[in-house]
């Protein structure tokens, strides 16, 4: 046995992905980040060890251009480029290779912190009320036998049960809130210890023969329980299908972790004896391929930071000034009883689109250098339930691990940084690319917002005409279409049974983030001949104060179908209207607006231009949907083979780094670990051949490019003198127009 001492700026405790994110982030800023993970692999409830889906502000494709971007975006992308099939021992490559990649993180696996060193600060000396600084902890390594002491200015909890924090003394909460404490609508009247519980999950497959199952004598007798009558059992199902084999909310999840661990077991083996032996299912050929042995924990301490977020910031979607990350999952709590209750395995509660996070949440109150990342942040129980999901826990790791560097740089604590610094705090945020809503591109070091901006072509013309099939306006549908400068007359291709009238409306989507009908602004009806393929014109006359989303709905009529089209423009949704399910009744109506046809759409033509794909689209302003699709697209690459995106200066201007930031279609869900999966290795509206080109002395010459690239955000340290830059895109992953999301030139470096 020998003992250790490590020094570095920042350590993150947690090699979950809140940790993993936190440590890259912190990383790339340039702090010197020990990584400590007690486990043999990173990526912590997504990991092969878990295996829980990474889901995050999407809901499963509930909200739109929702997908994280930042660092977890990274993951997402790259993870489809190479693991389409969801191999969970390739998740684990993944994101063990984007930590490695980094020169400024040392990893510590399987090393198990469980002692803090802090100290009482003097009350004269006590910023803001601070009485506690966290000096150093000290992990055990298994297997090396190395007792490791780890010291640096600042720690980053990202220990999911949030060890860390406890140790050092953070004021931190655990349980369920009463009402008044916060008067959210969700919390009970009285308080207690109730958690969500603990998950074990499996998987099967098909051996081609038969494979009989011997069940151990401490597997369960399900048919003795509600579950067989209250969840859903398939054959077919596997992972996270079965989340609902929870347990341990009326218990300690910590103290109690192996009681749960056993139980869930039985569960599982009960399950499994069940669907093999009971004679009701085809199951012959299945084998129990794996099941894990450590439980996924869902909730415990809950730290106390500056803010708390509540049910009242999900759902009113508060917009505060020190904003760093956004979630979307729904408000979703399960009972205490977990897989023995006889209630409905969850329930859940959608905001009208992705909420925001801040800053004041992610550090402690009362322990000076203490910040936390994952699902044991500063929120009520009832707030958790949303942002506990681990791509919503990884943007809080990367906002966390950012903002430690900052605080660093510019000698100050983070009640001060949140207080005092959020200007610098939005610059990092937006030049990281980091998953953050309403925060547009106001760096002065930026120089491509002075340039005059123009492109070889641009998409003014919106319109879809060819017709794949038809849907039948049997209820409501809507489309979502930007708005930029009006929108004007909307064309439809129909077929009308009989000569009749279609009914529109036009509304607001309330906030630039969302994607469901607010205000409504205008409706017409329109008298429809009968005929098949007819284009039917809709004057809308709708002229907002500044570019937006419309959401128009068509209402319902047994004699009219509209056109589906194979293909659409990036900026268009389309929606279909469903009946409430009666056992939805906590979600209000409009949240049963569902996905409809993913790349697909209907066949519609704006008849005025559109200046919402324009050049200057892709400099300043915001670097995702919001609002409209806040990019620059070209005219299709069949007119247009070779489109680029130009920024002159009246003067020769120095740029140290570029910055380019492409379309990976934040409108699809990724979460393809052990579970959804998309058809392109490589989103198609992501460019995938270019060049970047400076001007010097009226000649354009080569000074960055890619084939091949597979990746959103691309950076380049340069050293031009310049007056002007091309980006020029010579093909796409299969997108039929080139889509350019940013454009940055900095004058420095970082």
């Amino acid at each position: 046995m020998r003992s250790e001492q490590v020094r570095s700026d920042v350590t993150v405790i947690g090699g979950g992905l809140a940790g993993v994110c936190a440590a890259i982030a912190a990383a790339r800023a340039g702090s010197r980040v020990a990584l400590v993970q007690n486990r043999p692999v990173l990526g912590g409830n997504s990991s092969s060890e878990v295996r829980v889906w990474v889901c995050g502000a999407t809901g499963h494709g509930f909200h739109r251009n929702a997908r994280e971007t930042g660092i977890m975006g990274e993951l997402f992308v790259e993870n489809q480029y190479r693991n389409r099939e969801g191999n969970p021992y390739y998740w684990d490559l993944t994101v063990l290779e984007a930590v490695r990649a980094e020169p400024n993180i040392t990893l510590f696996l399987n090393t198990d912190v469980t002692e803090v060193q802090a100290e009482a600060l003097p009350t004269a000396q006590s910023e803001g009320g601070y009485e506690q600084r966290v000096v150093s902890v000290t992990g055990w390594m298994s297997g090396s036998e190395r007792r490791i002491r780890f010291e640096s200015p600042v720690f980053i909890d990202c220990s999911g049960d949030g060890l860390i924090g406890f140790l050092a003394g953070a004021d931190f909460r655990t349980g369920r809130e009463a009402y008044d404490v916060y008067q959210e609508p969700w919390a009970p009247q009285v308080p207690d210890d109730n958690t969500l519980g603990s998950t074990i999950l499996f998987y099967t497959k098909d051996v081609g023969r038969p494979a009989p199952f011997v069940p151990p004598p401490f597997a369960k007798d399900i048919t003795e329980t509600a579950i067989p009558d209250r969840r859903v059992i398939a054959v077919e199902n596997n992972g996270c299908a079965y989340w609902w084999i929870e347990w341990g909310g009326e218990l300690d999840v910590v103290d109690d972790n192996e009681t749960i661990r056993d139980e869930l077991q039985s569960v599982v083996y009960g399950i499994w004896d069940y669907i093999k032996n009971s004679g009701r299912f085809a199951a012959d050929n299945l084998t129990l391929e794996w099941i894990g042995s450590v439980p996924g924990k869902r909730e415990y301490r809950r730290f106390v930071g500056d803010h708390v977020l509540t049910q009242h910031d999900v759902l009113g979607q508060t917009e505060f000034p020190d904003r760093v990350a956004f979630g979307g999952w729904s408000i979703d709590l399960h009972p205490p009883g977990g897989v023995y209750a006889s209630e409905r395995g969850s329930r859940h509660w959608h905001a009208d689109g992705n909420y925001h996070i801040p800053l004041r949440c992610l550090y402690s109150r009362n322990v000076a250098n203490l910040w936390m990342a994952g699902r044991d942040i500063s929120a009520s129980h009832v707030a958790f339930g949303s942002t506990r999901v681990m791509a919503t826990c990884a943007v809080l790791g990367e906002a966390a691990g950012l903002a430690a560097h900052l605080a660093l740089s510019l000698d100050c604590s983070p009640r001060e940084l949140a207080r005092d610094h959020v200007t610098e705090v939005r610059r990092a945020l937006v030049r990281t690319d980091a998953s953050v809503l309403g925060i547009s591109s106001e760096d002065p070091h930026d120089l491509a917002p002075r340039a005059t901006v123009t492109a070889s072509s641009t998409l003014r013309q919106l319109a879809v005409e060819v017709s794949t099939d038809t849907e039948a306006l049997d209820a409501p549908l809507g489309i979502v279409l930007p708005v930029a400068p009006s929108l004007g007359a909307l064309e439809l291709l129909v077929d009308a049974r009989a000569d009749t009238t279609l009914d529109v409306a036009v509304h607001t989507t309330g906030k630039p983030q969302n994607y469901l009908p607010a205000d409504q602004v205008g409706a017409t009806r329109v008298t429809v001949s009968a005929g098949e393929k007819q284009w039917v014109r809709v004057n809308l006359d709708w002229t907002p104060q500044e570019a937006q989303n419309a959401f128009v709905v068509l209402a319902p009529n047994p004699d009219l179908k509209v056109h589906r089209s194979a293909t659409t423009e990036p900026g268009l949704l389309f929606f279909r209207h469903r009946e409430m399910d009666p056992d939805e009744q906590y979600t209000e109506q409009w949240r049963s607006w569902k996905h409809v046809w993913h790349r697909e759409g209907l066949c519609l033509r704006l008849v005025e231009q559109t200046d919402a794909y324009a050049p200057q689209r892709a400099v300043g302003g915001y670097a995702r949907p919001y609002g409209g699709p806040q990019l620059w697209a070209s005219e299709p690459l069949a007119f247009d083979p070779h489109p680029w995106l130009e920024l002159q200066w009246p003067e020769p201007v120095a740029i140290r780094q570029l910055a380019v930031i492409f379309d990976v279609e934040v409108e699809e869900d990724l979460i393809n670990l052990h579970h959804h999966w998309t058809p392109s290795e490589t989103m198609p509206g992501l460019v995938r051949d270019y060049e970047i080109q400076a001007r010097t002395d009226g000649q354009w010459h080569p000074v960055a490019g890619e084939q091949a690239n597979r990746r959103r955000t691309r950076r380049f340290d340069v050293d031009l003198r310049t007056d002007a830059l091309r980006v020029v895109v010579h093909a796409t992953n299969g997108a039929p127009r080139a889509h350019i999301v940013s454009v940055r030139a900095y004058d420095d470096r970082r």
